[in-house]
């Protein structure tokens, strides 16, 4: 079996697994649990718990087997950089699956009436706990950029949309988004802790982001030395380093600034949380502007969607001061805005790094399909490239340079 079909057959095996794991967890829970933890959120939060924990698991297991973590023969400082990419890559897939499962449990509840779905919460867990533990480790076995990012809006939609679902104020957005998480109830605690996690993701996804927009733009030199491509190899952008710590600190700064608006309600802090919340806007602005200069990578129609959606912000904006609109309706659109446009960020920059690895095999002459296939995913199997340091997989190297070998003999055969 080549690679994507062994993934698929391990994700099969996740799935039941942590099926048999997550129903016979909740099982335990519903009979041991006290009283005060068997109410209904209580035993959502346990369910959604368990799912997430099940997913997790089963992501850090494809994962490292991925990355081959256990191979004796790396240095310790890939170690170092492997486990803080499984910790940060489990923290967003842990968050995500937790606030979505809740989210589907609260619905389910509201639907079918309490009696009848605390007869299926069992059934639902286990079913949940295996979907999920099938597709993170699948996703962990081919994970990119493209699935990290896309990750993003599941668990920010299901963690807005219970707290706007389960506040006891039915008039909060008559004034401003930030007024559902100005409490201390449940639903204003779900808000304030999505978007503290929304921050810390898009801190997580934009390192990966970064690494694969570095990895791109490096080359190896004759002598075997890795450097930042010169003028006279492919192409040259001036003042590549200034431009990338620029753009990793302002979509860093968004991330902090999720983050802020969350960590400081508007009441106990209203200059903090107004520091953080009308930062955000300006971040985005200069961050969009500046996009062609700061990844001039980038295509053309990507740039123009970003301009595309500062105008329709600044319109939105306009409304609301001629009173037309509300100052929630403005927040809601330029943060979905901009959390769309950091998607097909991410997944411009995925696809920068594919159309890298196939360029450097047509190099190579490597133009056999199957042999194409095999090297593609070889290198993918190594996984991130997150050190300024890296270079081509090395796997792709000892690849390439088996088939040079192979041209030469054949040459001198053919002599």
């Amino acid at each position: 079996m080549k690679r994507h079909q062994k993934a698929e057959s391990a994700g099969l095996i996740s799935f039941f697994c942590c099926a048999v794991v997550g129903g016979i967890a909740i099982l335990v829970y519903l009979h041991r649990a006290p009283a005060f933890w068997q109410l209904s959120q209580r035993r959502f939060m346990a369910s959604a718990a368990l799912v997430a924990a099940c997913g997790v698991v089963s992501f850090i297991t494809g994962y490292t087997h991925r990355i081959g973590m256990l191979n004796k023969h790396v240095m310790w400082a890939v170690h170092m950089r492997r486990a803080f990419e499984i910790i940060a890559l489990s923290f967003v897939y842990a968050v995500t699956l937790f606030l979505t499962s809740y989210t589907l449990f609260w619905v389910l509840n509201s639907m079918m009436g309490k009696v009848i779905f605390e007869m299926y919460l069992p059934a639902l867990t286990a079913t949940l706990a295996g979907v999920c533990g099938y597709i993170t480790f699948v996703q962990a076995e081919l994970m990119n950029a493209k699935t990290l990012a896309s990750l993003l809006p599941f668990f920010v939609i299901a963690g807005v949309g219970t707290a706007c679902s389960t506040t006891n104020d039915p008039h909060w957005f008559k004034n401003n988004f930030s007024e559902l998480g100005d409490r201390t109830t449940f639903a204003a605690s779900m808000f304030n802790i999505t978007l503290i996690f929304g921050g810390l993701s898009i801190i997580i996804i934009t390192y990966f982001a970064i690494s694969e927009l570095i990895t791109t733009y490096k080359v190896a030199r004759p002598d075997g030395t890795i450097g930042i491509r010169t003028p006279d190899v492919s192409y040259r952008i001036p003042k590549f380093k200034v431009r990338i710590i620029i753009l990793s600190v302002l979509l860093t700064l968004s991330g902090i600034a999720f983050i802020g608006i969350g960590t400081f309600r508007y009441t106990p802090h209203p200059i903090l949380h107004n520091v953080f919340a009308r930062g955000m806007p300006c971040v985005m602005f200069v961050l969009l502007v500046a996009l062609p200069w700061l990844a001039p990578q980038l295509s053309k129609a990507f740039y123009a969607i970003s301009d595309i959606a500062l105008v329709i912000c600044a319109l939105a904006g306009i409304a609301w001061l001629k009173g037309d609109n509300t100052l929630t309706n403005v927040e809601a659109l330029a943060a979905m805005l901009f959390l769309g446009w950091f998607i097909g960020f991410s997944r411009q920059i995925a696809a920068i790094e594919a159309d890298r690895i196939q360029q450097e095999l047509i190099a190579h002459d490597v133009v056999d399909s199957s042999e194409l296939d095999e090297l593609v995913d070889d290198e993918k199997s190594i996984g991130f490239n997150t050190i300024l340091t890296d270079t081509a997989s090395p796997t792709l190297a000892a690849k390439v340079a088996a088939h040079d070998k192979q041209n030469e003999a054949a040459a001198q055969l053919a002599k």
